[in-house]
């Protein structure tokens, strides 16, 4: 799978020429899925100004000539990751550092579950309240119906990463003490809520399936066992699929990487859970991707920086392992085994 990847390249929320050609390579490569970029539920969800938006007639407008050309050129499903950003929001793009973008400067004020900022340097965030939360549980719901019209194949639900969902689900950044906070079950009844609403209004053919950090990589935060309780709430509400990445909660996480380092919690959680896991982190060798799958420990193997850096990794995997896959007709001239007619 083609995971979300953001490209900080959309104006006002509408895709551009960049999406056409960035998601346009993958709908060629051979992958056996695609979900685009995390895009937002209202504007002030959006980490930069510069994000993708599902929330007015114009970003759907876009999203839909953006899905009619990849399914002309390509055969791939292509589903879309729904999001608000939360207290991460208002930022200038990576290549700016990220910086926290005040109001003179086309930034705004971020909204979480509770003020408390994601840095030192960051935007202290609004704290929401009740009729707020409902009003963006209404937000995820309008943005499906968008999506659904703009012809996506399926939704991903981005509940990781230090977003808004994530920021409920965490008792590092929700430290509420109304029915939002506190126990684990009032900290998943947003994310759930959200749920609820968007598979209420996709169609029962199309699937919809959720992000999750299974850790928080921090004393006190969100872990693997809590990640498996919210697991079996979501596959009781019909949640076909569990995304498993880790962290980006709060700047302090006690991270090191190494290749296929998250694959672990997204066994556990398959098993825990009795649900689909999809498991992503620096998977660059096609042996190593077709074991994680051959030995039962993810149903799905997601991509992100190694399509950048290759977008013809399905075809080299496929002749590493023996596999034939069917290419474009205007490229079979470049398959290793291709002879002239």
């Amino acid at each position: 799978m083609v995971s979300p990847m953001c490209q900080y390249s959309s104006n006002n929320g509408c895709v551009s020429d960049w999406h056409l050609m960035h998601l346009g390579q993958f709908s060629v490569s051979g992958a056996g899925m695609m979900i685009m970029e995390m895009s937002n539920v209202e504007p002030e969800g959006r980490i930069s100004p510069f994000c993708v938006g599902v929330y007015d007639d114009a970003n759907e407008r876009a999203l839909k000539d953006l899905v009619s050309f990849c399914k002309r050129i390509g055969d791939a499903p292509l589903g879309i990751q729904l999001a608000h950003a939360g207290r991460k929001a208002s930022t200038a793009p990576p290549w700016q550092q990220r910086r926290s973008l005040g109001i003179e400067e086309g930034g705004w004020t971020p909204v979480a579950p509770s003020s408390i900022p994601y840095s030192e340097t960051s935007l202290t965030p609004r704290e929401l309240n009740i009729d707020e939360i409902d009003l963006l549980v209404q937000a995820f719901v309008s943005s499906a119906r968008r999506a659904n019209r703009a012809g996506f194949d399926s939704i991903e639900i981005h509940a990781a990463h230090g977003y808004l969902l994530h920021q409920f689900l965490s008792p590092l950044s929700n430290q509420r003490n109304d029915e939002y906070g506190g126990s684990i079950e009032n900290r998943m009844r947003f994310p759930l809520e959200v749920f609820r609403g968007v598979r209420g209004v996709w169609p029962d053919r199309k699937p919809v399936g959720v992000r999750v950090s299974a850790t928080d990589w921090a004393e006190g935060g969100w872990d693997v066992d809590d990640t498996i309780t919210f697991a079996h709430e979501l596959k009781q509400l019909g949640c076909d699929w569990i995304d498993v990445s880790t962290g980006g909660l709060v700047p302090y996480q006690k991270l090191e990487p190494y290749a296929a380092f998250q694959v672990r919690f997204a066994t556990e959680i398959r098993r825990a859970a009795d649900i689909p896991a999809i498991t992503v982190g620096m998977i660059t060798d096609p042996k190593m991707a077709e074991r994680i799958i051959a030995e039962d420990k993810a149903d799905v193997v997601a991509l992100a920086r190694g399509l950048l850096y290759n977008p013809r990794w399905v075809w080299h995997a496929a002749q590493e392992l023996g596999v034939d896959i069917q290419f474009p007709s205007q490229y079979q001239r470049c398959h290793p085994h291709y002879e002239e007619p």
